[in-house]
């Protein structure tokens, strides 16, 4: 049970800011350049406001108006706030992708925060990879800290059709190269599809690490679907901002609410709200920054009988906008909770228990939050396969994909990276049909490098013009969340460290079990350990930079894709003084 510290009490700013040495008037004496009154520097808590806006981070582009919001919680509860620009990762703009530097800006954030004197934290993020890196680094420092994020976006509409952003960009491409779709209106489209500030509206990954932040606790209750232009998302950031202050003064840290069971309960809403693939890297990155035993196990374990209750892309219809008028995730707590999936009892930022944050709310939109019976899937989750293809484990999003290729066999049509897949995809020539299985290696964490979202590979035109959907498509790589499709991810081992999947052959039979969880490649044992021990690398490896750090010390994604040397490191947040 959390006991709140006494205060007052010396906070860990005293060290910079506290007394009348040289070493305090010269840290304290050059802040005044700002025109701060000597008093504020009194002992009360300084809060970091850790933001991470950027014209180059567009989810995240109205994050430096929000902030003054947070700052006036701040001063009104009592405390010092200071805005910090951050390491700001954009999935939209990053190369190769913005999964190899999450791990960086975490490691950039977390030196932020322990080599400067804060003593909590408001994590402004948007932006899927801005999420995990900030809550990873607020993990390790193990500050007082508290997730507020910037919301996604209003609904798009392109002729009288709802547009989720991402989901309808891999839809409407898929249109225009089987013929149904010109290029001109493609164009067209692409004006109705972010047409606000804010994140993907659709459940991507945007919106369900942004679920994940509050279903863990380490957002206020309501936080998750707010629209970011909504005026209720200024309010929630000036509240969290009163928040941060009290949570200093009773010392309550993310080692105190990202506890297994806070873990746990993130699965289960994972589940029922259709969340993207990428919540297992993310979530496994940060349990293993607070020294949690969270595996892929828990996964399939924790989310297998957990109902899709929520209707939203890509897995349903509607967008996040609804979702919010409905109750937004508070809701589906509650109905995990009535269910028994949730423990009730896990402590969240607000200072109160899980239960006791959403044991009132009302569902006002049944169509949107749909009853058990109802539900997308009755067996939500996000699968974990395992066989000679995955011994390490693949995933894939049930609600996403097409029940009639969940239990399939097919012919392996191989594309040995992502420029080799370019290359023939679209060439009528290819040996290839709606009966056979897309099999992509190489785009893994060390193999892209960096394990980007190209996992959703697009069907050849030629198969698309049949008026085929979708296929079976296996890879090492990410699949945005805004996608869909029966594509197995995060394949491990990973084909550029010799995987299974790195000797995959063209004409090899496949087999994907979804009900039983295999992954199977039809060759025998002693023809598998034949290939592997054959197999060379095929790809330049980097010399110098982060690309070279990365690649040296990534881990898998079976275990969340994490720098190894960063794993259960919390430490000391107090840093030496030099001068």
């Amino acid at each position: 049970m959390f006991k709140k510290a006494e205060w007052p009490r010396k906070l860990r700013s005293q060290e910079w800011y506290g007394g009348t040495s040289r070493d305090v008037i010269y840290h304290r004496g050059w802040m005044k350049n700002q025109g701060y009154p000597h008093d504020l520097f009194d002992g009360r808590p300084v809060i970091g406001i850790l933001n991470t806006w950027s014209d180059m981070t567009p989810c995240n582009g109205h994050l430096r108006e929000l902030a003054e919001k947070v700052k006036a919680g701040i001063w009104e509860a009592g405390g010092f706030p200071m805005e910090v620009p951050v390491f700001s990762a954009s999935e939209n703009t990053f190369r190769p992708t913005a999964m190899m530097y999450r791990n960086l800006a975490a490691l950039s954030i977390e030196e932020t925060i322990r080599g400067q004197p804060m003593d909590g934290c408001v994590l402004m993020v948007g932006c899927d990879k801005t999420t995990p890196s900030l809550l990873m680094a607020a993990a390790s420092v193990d500050l007082p800290s508290i997730v507020v994020t910037g919301g996604p976006m209003l609904n798009g509409y392109f002729r009288g059709e709802r547009v989720g952003s991402g989901t309808h960009l891999w839809k409407f491409s898929e249109m225009v190269k089987a013929g149904e779709m010109t290029q001109a209106e493609f164009l067209e489209a692409e004006a109705s599809m972010s047409r606000s500030s804010g994140t993907c509206n659709t459940m991507g990954t945007a919106s369900t690490m942004a679920s994940m932040a509050e279903a863990l606790g380490m957002a206020l209750s309501g936080n998750a679907a707010i629209p970011g232009v909504d005026s209720r998302r200024k309010v929630m950031a000036q509240l969290t901002g009163r928040r941060i202050v009290q949570m200093v003064k009773d010392d309550l840290k993310p080692s105190d609410i990202m506890t297994k069971q806070a873990f746990e309960n993130a699965i289960r809403t994972n589940a029922a709200i259709g969340g993207s693939t990428n919540a297992v890297i993310h979530l496994l990155a940060m349990a293993g920054r607070v020294g949690i035993d969270l595996t892929l196990d828990d996964w399939d374990r924790c989310g297998r009988d957990v109902p899709t209750i929520v209707n939203l892309m890509p897995s349903g219809k509607y967008l996040m906008e609804e979702f919010f008028y409905a109750g937004g995730l508070p809701v589906v707590i509650k109905r995990l909770g009535e269910a028994g999936l949730l423990h009730k009892d896990a402590l969240t930022v607000s200072g109160e228990t899980m239960w006791d944050e959403v044991k009132d709310v009302v569902n006002w939109n049944e169509d949107v939050i749909l009853p058990a019976e109802k539900a997308l899937t009755q067996s939500g989750g996000i699968v974990v396969l395992r066989g000679n293809m995955a011994p390490k484990g693949a995933v894939l999003k049930p609600s996403a994909a097409s029940p009639h290729l969940l239990t399939y066999r097919g012919r392996a049509v191989v594309f040995e990276d992502i420029d080799d897949y370019k290359a023939k995809i679209n060439d009528d020539n290819l040996d290839i049909d709606e009966t056979c299985v897309m099999v992509m290696k190489n785009c893994g964490p060390k193999g892209y490098p960096g394990m980007a979202e190209v996992g959703n590979m697009g069907l050849p035109p030629k198969v698309l013009k049949k008026g085929i959907t979708d296929m079976v498509r296996i890879s090492d790589a990410r699949m945005s969340g805004t996608a869909y499709g029966t594509v197995v991810l995060h394949t491990s081992p990973e084909a550029a460290v010799g995987g299974p999947l790195a000797v995959i052959k063209n004409g090899d039979m496949i087999e994907l079990d979804v009900p039983n969880r295999r992954l199977h490649v039809d060759i025998s044992d002693e023809e598998m350990a034949r290939r592997l021990a054959e197999w060379k690398p095929q790809h330049e490896l980097p010399t110098s930079g982060y690309a070279f750090l990365h690649q040296q010390h990534v881990e898998g994604a079976d275990t969340g894709a994490d720098l190894d040397f960063l794993k259960g490191c919390r430490g000391s947040a107090v840093g030496k003084d030099s001068h």
